[in-house]
């Protein structure tokens, strides 16, 4: 269980602590643990629109108040000019999430719990408001703050928002803006709508302002939710995209699937390991989604990622083969092998009928990894063969005839990616359009993926009678010379980030991408240099939190990522900590151990160390990036894919 006591701790604490609720459809319900926002990607109801663009921010927040005898006790906060309101002076709320979030309120000498969800595979926020050591009847007064936009965009006062109230059954329904969907209300008790329709103006989200974005929203509010509860009552408030019915059966019904769903967890599999591994696995669930074809996809993080080619390749087998989803590993295998095109796995996938990205060089290469470790979890030879080795067959042909604006196959037989205008691997950072990392020649961890894919054909071939229209085993032999004479570095002991053909000349930036080299299946380095790499790597680029991008030795590096978007686009990887990079680092660092216990000694000190961040940042779950400089901030998204799952992986390396 996450837990954190609000009382104990300043508003500014509170701020910084972030939680995420999700529904299975890449929609979530997000603020802080004060119920006081500071991004425009929070929200209590964001939903994801297919066919409209993606998520869209639908209710922003409630102004939920407790009148009783003693006052008026207000649940939540809102961020204004020069003020908050109420006063942050007020008591914090105690927060825990187990099945899903919950804050404690104390209000005069009672108190009131807070507690939402969101239904799984629907658009339907519940949200339960519950009542102890009260003697006398309360009024619970709920606001509902709305924006109807895009979660990357901001609302402000106009005059096209049709600002009435629909009666439906117990509730009632608004549809603001022609061509948004209605969004229903209801409870389990009966209320008192009163028809106050007003713009609250002039909400701050400090986070915007930090990063140098427009951070200034009004949101409506259209009409005040009233409802006296006796002693012991409780109020659920529903909000959907349809009309419900039992709203009451609803909360028991997704209490309980989430019930069962942790029971599993804690008594199967996982019940002898450590807190750190249930809470990332638990919190995992969140990134597999159903997409507009129903068919399973991962989001790539949250608030504002969607599906990506490249982080669903990288992600997956954390996410499913480690934690026994082996049906949905095998699906989304499936489809995003047939969207490929001309050899490449698209980078952006986007839902249907809207354009594809493909942009990576890496990711159709990533398929092969996937496809190796899905056949060492399930053993079964047969279900690569018919439905993966087709797939893994054309990319490598395609590869070798050359990809017109991504790919040439070098006559070293090295894979060369783009020009110098593009940003094709996954440092593909630019500011003004100009790439801050270019990597345009051949980048030592395409053509360590490319190696390990060519030796698993190889392997394979060894299997059946595969038939290539290439010498299988002179690409891979002459690979092999080709990277250890290419981009192995006599001065740094390490290998060359970049070997660029057209100079002949070699990028010797000390950064994370030579680790592939040593981590993968397949390596083309003997275990001399495999250990150099390492050495070099954990000299370097290692912190607890994951490698750095770039040694803080170079001149260019920048330690902290923070500021204007260009600003943050200039550190994100020349200095910026990735901890997706530990799974890979530590299979590295126990291939070449010559004491392969005490080097597990030393990695499991990774996990001491991002246990506590579970309570930093997105709650329950590992951020996308981290200062390269002490004490390394948590930045970027607060919730990340390929983070939790190559986390969840190096629990697995680690035996824990």
């Amino acid at each position: 269980m996450i837990e954190a006591a609000g009382n104990d701790h300043s508003l500014e604490w509170a701020l910084s602590r972030e939680w995420i609720e999700t529904n299975g459809l890449g929609g979530y319900a997000s603020s802080t643990i004060a119920h006081c926002h500071t991004r425009k990607y929070h929200g209590l109801f964001v939903a994801n629109l297919h066919g409209q663009g993606g998520r869209h921010v639908l209710l922003s927040k409630v102004e939920d108040s407790v009148c009783t005898e003693e006052g008026e006790f207000h649940l939540s906060i809102h961020k204004y000019p020069m003020v908050y309101f109420p006063s942050p002076e007020q008591e914090l709320p105690h927060f825990t999430y187990l099945l899903y979030p919950r804050f404690i309120y104390r209000t005069g000498s009672a108190s009131v719990t807070k507690e939402l969800m969101l239904v799984e595979g629907e658009d339907t926020l519940l949200l339960r408001y519950s009542f102890e050591n009260y003697e006398t009847p309360v009024r619970l007064r709920i606001r509902p703050l709305c924006a109807f936009r895009r979660i990357h965009a901001l609302t402000h006062e106009n005059d096209y928002l049709d600002p009435g109230t629909a009666k439906t059954g117990e509730g009632f329904s608004i549809e603001p803006y022609r061509g948004m969907p209605r969004l229903f209300f209801r409870c389990n008790k009966a209320i008192r709508l009163l028809n106050d329709f007003d713009w609250y103006r002039n909400f701050e989200y400090l986070a915007e302002k930090e990063r140098g974005y427009d951070y200034r929203e009004d949101l409506f509010m259209p009409g005040t939710i009233e409802c006296t509860l006796d002693a012991g009552d409780e109020l659920l408030l529903c909000l959907s995209l349809d009309e419900k019915g039992d709203i009451e059966g609803l909360w028991k019904g997704e209490a309980q699937r989430r019930r069962k769903r942790f029971r599993k967890t804690e008594g199967g599999a996982l019940e002898k390991t450590r807190f750190f591994v249930q809470t990332v696995s638990n919190s995992a669930q969140a990134f597999i989604i159903r997409n507009a074809r129903k068919t399973p996809a991962i989001v790539a993080g949250y608030h504002w990622f969607y599906v990506w080619g490249r982080d669903t390749l990288i992600s997956l087998p954390g996410l499913t083969l480690y934690r026994g989803r082996r049906r949905e590993a095998v699906e989304i295998l499936k489809n995003i092998g047939a969207l490929r095109k001309n050899g490449l796995i698209p980078n952006f996938v986007a839902e249907e009928g809207e354009a594809r990205a493909y942009n990576s060089v890496d990711a159709s290469l990533w398929y092969f990894w996937c496809v190796q470790e899905l056949l060492k979890h399930t053993g079964d030879f047969n279900l690569i063969v018919r439905h993966f080795l087709p797939v893994m067959r054309d990319i490598a042909e395609c590869y070798l005839r050359g990809i017109p604006g991504a790919v040439v196959h070098h006559e070293s037989g090295l894979i060369c990616a783009g020009d110098a205008s593009t940003q094709l691997t996954w440092m593909d950072a630019s500011v003004r359009g100009v790439p801050v990392t270019p990597r345009s020649g051949c980048p030592v961890e395409v053509n360590a993926l490319w190696f390990n894919a060519l030796s698993f054909l190889g392997e394979l071939s060894r299997e059946i009678n595969l038939t290539v229209q290439f010498d299988l085993d002179r690409e891979i032999e002459r690979t092999k010379k080709s990277f250890n004479e290419l981009f192995w570095s006599e001065r740094t002991q390490c290998l060359a980030d970049v070997w660029m053909p057209r100079t002949d000349s070699r990028d010797e930036s000390v950064r994370p991408n030579q680790v592939f080299a040593v981590s993968l299946p397949h390596s083309p380095l003997d275990l001399e240099r495999a250990r150099l790499v390492m050495k070099k790597v954990t000299g370097e680029l290692f912190t607890p939190y994951g490698l750095r991008t770039l040694s803080p030795r170079d001149s260019r590096y920048r330690g902290a990522c923070e500021g204007s978007a260009e600003s943050r686009d200039a550190a994100y990887h020349q200095g910026t900590v990735w901890p997706w990079l530990l799974g890979h680092y530590s299979e590295g660092v126990l291939k070449t151990s010559e004491h392969r216990e005490d080097a597990r000694n030393e990695l499991l000190k990774i996990i001491s160390a991002l246990e506590a961040h579970l309570y930093d940042g997105g709650m329950g779950h590992i951020s996308e990036i981290f200062d390269g400089d002490y004490p390394h901030c948590p930045r970027g998204c607060i919730a990340q894919a390929w983070s939790s799952a190559e986390l969840l992986r190096l629990c697995a390396l680690l035996e824990v």
